[in-house]
């Protein structure tokens, strides 16, 4: 019996060692959800992960961080931000269905060096500069535009550094006419932002504003959720640099601006 007993012990002994083993392996994996400190999100992003596995088994993929992401586009509400998170599952199986867009596919778009980035702010948060300047209108090419807008955010959110989410984009005007006035475009890359990357942008600098902008601005304007309406500035030209030293550091800021960084088109980061 005694023998009997050690043996149990023994095999209850190696079975939580390589329990304990096996936490380990998951630490790494798992580090997404212990970064989670405030209860309720935690709370929160688990029912929500339950939900969302349970519709679709491939949310077993994505990390607590994206699903914290949905639910505060959502303001913690379980059952808007698990829809919402259903529809972007779908939308990415078929937009991108190899996960990823390859520049092949958008040349047309990467010729104009229209979206460059370089730097962090004060934050640590990746700077990108989109000259509006520098855009052609589709042309009924859509798609295209469409594939160049995912494939920017994947790079933009592949570059951040460990801990962040967001990032801080500039939106320069500067020789911007109605040329280049392209709404179903404008309207494209909204969507696109916060319906399939929410909580990403931490705040977009409007700059070199030409006054006949604000004729687009107005039709635009009303599709911005209200969480996104609150991280737009728009930025006079007299207070540009003073404005954007604020939350970038001199060493950090486009040369263009007073900085001294150079531009790097986004193909090329």
């Amino acid at each position: 019996m005694d023998k009997e007993k050690e043996k149990v012990k023994q095999s209850e002994e190696e079975t939580e060692m390589e329990f304990k083993d096996c936490e380990g392996e998951q630490e790494e994996e798992n580090v997404d959800r212990i970064e989670i400190s405030d209860e309720i999100e935690r709370s929160k992003v688990g029912i929500m992960r339950a939900l969302v596995e349970r519709e679709d088994p491939s949310a077993k993929d994505v990390d607590d961080l994206m699903i914290r992401r949905f639910l505060r586009a959502r303001d913690l509400d379980i059952e808007k931000a698990s829809t919402m998170f259903l529809k972007y599952l779908i939308w990415r199986k078929t937009f991108v269905p190899k996960g990823f867009i390859s520049e092949s596919e958008i040349s047309s778009q990467l010729a104009h060096d229209k979206l460059c980035m370089q730097g962090l702010d004060k934050q640590g948060r990746p700077i990108v500069v989109a000259f509006g300047g520098r855009h052609k209108p589709t042309k009924g090419n859509l798609e295209e535009f469409k594939r160049f807008v995912v494939y920017s955010l994947e790079k933009i959110c592949a570059r951040m550094p460990k801990g962040q989410e967001k990032f801080v984009a500039i939106g320069d005007l500067e020789g911007w006419g109605y040329s280049n006035s392209d709404i179903r475009a404008y309207m494209a890359s909204l969507s696109i932002l916060q319906d399939c990357y929410p909580e990403r942008l931490a705040k977009l600098f409007i700059v070199h504003v030409p006054y006949i902008f604000m004729t687009v601005w107005k039709v635009i304007y009303p599709f911005i959720d209200s969480r996104t309406k609150k991280k737009i500035v728009f930025v006079e030209n007299k207070k540009l640099t003073a404005t954007l030293l604020r939350d970038i550091d001199a060493s950090q800021l486009p040369d263009i601006y007073g900085g001294k960084l150079p531009l790097v088109p986004i193909q090329h980061c």
